[in-house]
């Protein structure tokens, strides 16, 4: 595999934006609804953004400067202002909508208005709320960090949550937030976005728990760890085992009539190492790690 190897300096911000946007990707969305210090209120998506403590609870998002010429977005000006936002955030039923502001609107224009959302009053920041937002954070914004004078540069606008409003539809049984159920929605490159869907999400094991840490990769025998049938995410879940199985264990796993059939077809070594690594393989995928563990230890 080739690597294309890219100088930033000699990049364009344009250039720049196009790698960094396809490259660090999905990002989830900052709907930013803020104020001005007389009352006029702004709503804006920002892709730059993240949940960066929990306590105290702290958002970031970037309103960068535009690029083409170096001018800065009412977001920024009002949080300088007022600083207060609320972080409201966006899934799949409201998508197209929220696209609509982030349109370089004159100042005074209500983006509430324009994309026809609702506005809600908040209870701790002057901000309004998007009834439509299936969560809504309400903010008091601690510190905005400049990080460039130049057209591209972002400010980071370091947000702490003070209350939050969650609609109940999105919750499960145990009041916590079903990823089934929010159906979210991030930003990609360009004008590509994806959907958070039942049929893409999946769980991956801690690799530490309260049963201890996983052996890992280097404990592995030399023929596993450098497998050519296993993949990285195969050897990974081989990884997150505490201990191996037995040599009892493995040896009355072999003498089960599936296994039995296995080796008997083997002719040689090497195509007794792949079929094993093959059977393990289709066990790894199916969620059967001890069972793969068995096979590759005969």
């Amino acid at each position: 595999m080739g690597l294309k190897t890219i100088d930033a300096s000699s990049l364009t911000p344009a250039e720049m934006q196009g790698f960094l946007h396809y490259a660090i990707s999905p990002r989830p969305i900052c709907f930013a609804s803020t104020i001005d210090k007389n009352g006029v209120v702004n709503l804006s998506p920002f892709s730059f953004f993240n949940v960066f403590s929990i306590n105290p609870p702290i958002c970031v998002f970037s309103p960068t400067s535009r690029a083409r010429d170096n001018t800065t977005k009412h977001t920024l000006e009002n949080v300088l202002e007022v600083p207060e936002c609320v972080i409201n955030i966006v899934n799949y039923d409201m998508v197209q909508q929220a696209y609509l502001t982030s349109t370089d609107y004159p100042r005074g224009v209500n983006e509430f208005s324009k994309a026809g959302f609702t506005e809600l009053a908040s209870e701790t920041v002057k901000p309004p709320r998007v009834a439509e937002s299936t969560v809504q954070l309400e903010c008091v914004v601690n510190e905005v960090i400049s990080l460039g004078q130049n057209g591209g540069a972002g400010n980071l606008v370091i947000a702490e949550v003070k209350r939050m409003h969650i609609n109940e539809d999105i919750l499960d049984a145990d009041g916590k937030i079903d990823p089934h159920k929010i159906d979210l929605v991030a930003r990609l490159g360009g004008d590509w976005y994806c959907r958070v869907t039942g049929d893409n999400l999946f769980k991956i094991a801690k690799p530490i728990d309260s049963a201890g840490i996983g052996i890992g990769i280097d404990a592995f025998p030399k023929d596993v760890k450098n497998s050519n049938v296993l993949t990285g995410n195969n050897l990974g879940l081989l990884g997150l085992v505490k201990t191996l199985p037995s040599d009892e264990e493995v040896e009355a796993f072999s003498k089960t009539d599936e296994m039995k059939e296995l080796l008997d077809a083997t002719i040689d070594s090497h195509s007794r190492i792949t079929r094993l690594h093959l059977k393990a393989k289709h066990l790894l995928d199916n969620g059967h790690v001890m069972d793969a563990w068995k096979v590759l230890l005969m």
